[in-house]
């Protein structure tokens, strides 16, 4: 008798848990619009936040709930972009492109080494040691973390131990951003021409003894920009709010401020001093 009470006990107790369960599905169901999926399924699943959310599922739901247009996902390819405004009857927006761009030329044939590293090959591991081996404190140490972190594989290390944007290949997702122990990458739109490549806060022709294309503060640029370039901290710092040309970079005469280009790359002035050297510099140690 007290086997089948037990069982009539724990019968009716599942019972109640499955009634409970029941009734609380329907109060607590939250609906999803079936179209987060459809959508999920036409982006890249990169997840890598270029669209300043933390994943594509989440971009999914805003682009459904009509938060943000489908161009704003840089990584997805424009057949994917028109394949989800078309599904889901919405423009497809324009979105800037931004890329990652780097503060720094110092590659090994014009920057000075101050010391020998050995050791884990990471600038984050060599930065740990007196802000590792270059002779500019503010440069490059050419070990690649930012090669590494990019999942995408648009940045290169060339030759001379600098990284090299393929600006077709980054999304601006900004890891190589965090990668970067010196601070050297920044995401930037791609419109914006005329670069600071240099970080060097050192005022005079000193800092050539370790770069050859450091920027000195002469103040030259300022000077020609016309409004568009102010001297904080010894360092040029560009107003892009402002109608800029390749004026500023004409009487440069480190190189250090350049326009870029689509077609011809990296552009610099008339009076910059022109590069020759092929090899690595020797280390010169102090």
């Amino acid at each position: 008798m007290s086997i089948i009470t037990a069982l009539a006990a724990l019968g009716g107790l599942t019972l109640l848990l499955a009634i409970m369960l029941i009734v609380a599905n329907k109060k607590l169901y939250v609906f999803e619009d079936p179209r987060i999926d459809v959508v999920d399924d036409l982006l890249p699943k990169a997840n890598c936040g270029a669209c300043g959310m933390p994943g594509c599922r989440t971009f999914a739901e805003a682009v459904v709930k009509g938060e943000v247009l489908p161009g704003k996902c840089t990584v997805n390819s424009e057949e994917g972009k028109n394949a989800i405004a078309d599904y889901l009857g919405v423009a497809l927006g324009d979105e800037d492109k931004i890329v990652a761009r780097l503060a720094c030329q110092g590659g090994s044939n014009v920057a000075v080494d101050r010391a020998e590293y050995q050791g884990l090959s990471s600038c984050s591991a060599a930065s740990l040691i007196s802000g590792g081996q270059k002779g500019c404190f503010w440069g490059c140490l050419g070990l690649g973390d930012c090669s590494v972190s990019c999942d995408f594989d648009a940045i290169q290390m060339n030759k001379h131990g600098i990284p090299e944007v393929d600006v077709e290949k980054c999304t601006a997702c900004g890891d190589c951003v965090e990668s970067c122990p010196k601070g050297l990458f920044s995401l930037e739109p791609i419109e914006n021409r005329l670069w600071v490549a240099c970080k060097n806060l050192q005022k005079g022709d000193e800092i050539l003894e370790e770069c050859q294309v450091g920027c000195t503060a002469c103040g030259k640029c300022v000077m020609d920009a016309e409004g568009g370039i102010n001297m904080i901290d010894n360092l040029p710092r560009i107003n892009y709010k402002e109608k800029l040309t390749q004026k500023p970079i004409q009487r440069c005469p480190t190189g250090a401020i350049v326009w870029l280009d689509d077609d011809k790359g990296i552009i610099k002035g008339k009076e910059s001093k022109k590069i020759i050297r092929k090899e690595k510099q020797k280390v010169a140690f102090s």
